[in-house]
């Protein structure tokens, strides 16, 4: 998925062994990944998509964090990618979830950070639609040849 307030910019899904980088869209106020060859393209993650960071994860100190003087440093490199906010359509959706529980919003992360898609969530295959009908209509015959008088 891709945030919000990326639909004006260009994007793809994510694959496996992507090579990512952290990066502000141009005209948007969002952060998020692009390639790290393609820098004006968002590349999208679905829930669930593991990524892997050179070094440990940094956010952008924003807001009530600089004054509380919290760390920028996540403490991983590790992340589960996840959404947030749901239920609100104008806030910020795309966040990365660490092993502690630590849940950073992507728009929140430091620009220029590089990371590789670990691995993709597991998604049910699409259902072959010949295969489909021809279970359909073999129902519906069995159904027939059960409700016939004997």
């Amino acid at each position: 998925m891709c945030d919000y307030s990326l639909h004006g910019v260009a994007t793809r899904p994510a694959k496996v062994g992507d090579k990512l980088v952290t990066t502000q869209f141009w005209n948007t106020n969002t952060r998020g990944f692009s390639a790290a060859s393609e820098s004006r393209v968002a590349v999208c993650l679905i829930p669930g998509t593991e990524v892997v960071f050179e070094r440990d994860a940094k956010r952008a100190l924003t807001g009530f964090q600089i004054f509380c003087r919290k760390a920028a440093n996540t403490g991983h490199k590790v992340a589960r990618f996840r959404q947030v906010n749901m239920d609100n359509p104008c806030a910020h959706h795309d966040a990365l979830e660490f092993p502690d529980g630590q849940i950073v919003l992507l728009t929140h992360l430091r620009t220029g950070q590089r990371a590789t898609v670990l691995q993709l969530p597991n998604q049910p295959k699409p259902v072959d639609a010949a295969r489909s009908l021809t279970s359909a209509v073999a129902l519906g015959a069995q159904r027939e040849s059960a409700a016939a008088p004997r």
